[in-house]
């Protein structure tokens, strides 16, 4: 008999503890929906998206997240804020925890699918969640498997148990909250509580895929890919509003994938089977490709509605400003299918300069290369959060602190060797502000930034002229079809050049002072490491003195 009511199927999960007779594995999208809507108070949006809200917590809770202390990888793990130890009899408290509230759900939700499109290297991921609007997001993120693919799925080689609405016991210092988002690599399980934000579980698996990668020698990347008409591809590395999802969607170019990669003998592979867009202040005319895709089968969270037309305003940030949208990468137009490609021609780093004084583009040497990466420069701008009155730096250790499970030296290793191997060039690209820090100087025009990474792809930038930055000691060109030449360096835009050296040298001691923690494992590989970590600032003002907090700079 045909009908919603009989669409239920039983999926034994009973090998993990969980007895609820009514899963859905892998259900259709506009199953999710009527789930979402009639059992969540989700709405549907003018264009067809499904929209939901994630609660109390609209971003992820980096200070919550905790990794089993187990012998077999404690050696592996940079321990430390990033990656604070769990001890094993409280990850399976929290186990239990997550086990017995979905045991009392009516309805549970399994997805089952890959991270990683390349069948040698991909890991069989399981989510096992109770809210429609979760299991969605997850069907959007992970590749999805076909239907013969389901049914040779097999044992997952990791699990999520995701009962983000019910609060984690606190056990302080371990689990300080009711907020406790936890890793197991030797049980191969994640678990989360007390948080309904949906990027927890996409960045949970990209930790899993940091570890592991390495492991086998292959670098993972919080970066964007495309690729080029003649199969040249192009990484873009960058924090939180930097443009790395904007510059990596183009319509001359295909799209890999706009978040996460790893790098294997053959070329780049997206990790994911969707995109994870910010959402705020999105326009068609800014960004047509991701505005269209905000359609049936996308996720829209946290962000406001008209409740009569059931237009979204994507300028409203009463919720946050932290709004998001999950669709399938099929719903950009121009991608490359499957998401793999060549090894990477060109290598950009992406930094929104709130201060004014990096160039709009520079020419990275190697030892450059590895010194920015390892940085993850950024700068907060004032207005964006509580307190914050004048740009503030930030540095993400290889533009991802947050997702690293190893020292930061271990992934600019890799990342070196690779791009030595297939002759990959670097490039630091601001696309912060130009004539004055934020609040005096402009933004970097889109138009302009995107002439530059054109000319970056078609090689104009490689055979220009070049002259050297006196403070930060980079290659920057003088001339650039599209950009003024004036722009080119930052210095002449400022009408007061005083301030503009003053800042310059107030930022070069930033950096210099944020990459001192990283000298020893630098010094480690030798003159080679002592290189990178020479590679930094020529002049810049002493801040050792300062009492700065290296927390405060993001690292």
């Amino acid at each position: 008999m045909k009908g919603r009511l009989f669409m239920y199927q039983e999926f034994d999960l009973s090998s993990y503890g969980i007895h609820v007779e009514k899963v859905l594995r892998n259900p259709a999208p506009a199953s999710l929906y009527e789930d979402a809507i009639t059992r969540e108070h989700a709405a549907i949006t003018s264009t067809g998206a499904l929209i939901n809200s994630s609660g109390a917590k609209t971003g992820r809770s980096p200070r919550d997240k905790r990794i089993v202390d187990n012998p077999v990888s404690s050696e592996d793990i940079w321990w430390g804020p990033v990656n604070i130890k769990l001890p094993e009899e409280l990850f399976d408290q929290n186990r239990r925890r997550a086990v017995d509230y979905l045991n009392t759900r009516e309805l549970l939700y399994v997805i089952d699918g890959y991270a990683g499109w390349d069948p040698e290297h991909r890991l069989k991921i399981r989510i096992i969640c109770c809210r429609a609007y979760h299991a969605l997001f997850m069907y959007n993120m992970l590749v999805r498997p076909t239907p013969e693919d389901l049914l040779d799925f097999g044992t997952p080689d990791f699990v999520v148990f995701n009962a983000g609405q019910f609060p984690a016991n606190p056990v302080p210092p371990y689990i300080p909250g009711t907020t406790s988002v936890a890793l197991s690599f030797e049980k191969k399980e994640f678990v989360i509580l007390g948080t309904q934000y949906a990027g927890e579980m996409k960045k949970g698996v990209f930790t899993i895929m940091n570890y592991l990668m390495p492991k086998q020698g292959m670098v993972s990347m919080h970066c964007s890919a495309n690729e080029g008409p003649e199969g040249d591809v192009s990484l873009f590395f960058g924090l939180s509003g930097t443009g790395k999802t904007t510059l990596s969607t183009e319509p001359n170019r295909k799209l890999i994938g706009d978040d996460e990669h790893f790098w294997t003998k053959d070329g780049i592979v997206n990790i994911e089977g969707g995109c994870y867009a910010k959402c705020i202040n999105l326009s068609p005319e800014s960004e047509p490709e991701i505005y269209n895709a905000i359609r049936f089968g996308t996720v829209l969270e946290n962000t406001v509605y008209d409740a009569v037309t059931r237009e979204v305003d994507f300028a409203d940030k009463t919720i946050t400003e932290n709004t998001r949208s999950s669709y399938p990468i099929e719903f950009i137009p121009n991608i490359k299918k499957p998401c793999v490609g060549g090894h990477p021609r060109n290598i950009v780093f992406l930094s929104c300069d709130a201060f004014g004084v990096l160039p709009p583009v520079s020419r990275l040497t190697p030892e450059q290369a590895m010194y920015h990466f390892m940085s993850g420069y950024t700068a907060k701008v004032a207005g964006t959060e509580m307190g914050v009155v004048e740009p503030q730096a930030t540095f993400s250790a290889c533009f991802g602190a947050a997702f690293l499970v190893w020292h930061p030296v271990k992934y600019a290793e890799l990342l070196a060797q690779q791009m030595q191997q297939h002759g990959s060039a670097a490039w630091l690209v601001n696309t912060g502000w130009s004539g004055g820090q934020y609040g005096v100087g402009q933004r970097l025009s889109i138009k302009y930034t995107r002439a530059i990474i054109d000319g970056i792809h078609s090689g104009e930038l490689a055979k220009s002229p070049m002259e050297r930055d006196p403070v930060f000691g980079l290659a920057t060109p003088t001339k650039c079809s599209g950009v003024p030449q004036e722009i080119l360096n930052p210095r002449n835009t400022w009408k007061d050049k005083a301030e503009y050296d003053r800042l310059a040298m107030y930022l070069a001691g930033l950096f210099k002072l944020n990459f001192a923690k990283y000298e020893e494992g630098a010094n480690a590989f030798g003159e080679s490491g002592k290189a990178v970590f020479n590679a930094g600032p020529l002049k810049f003002e002493d801040l050792s003195q300062s009492g700065i907090n290296f927390d405060a700079l993001g690292g």
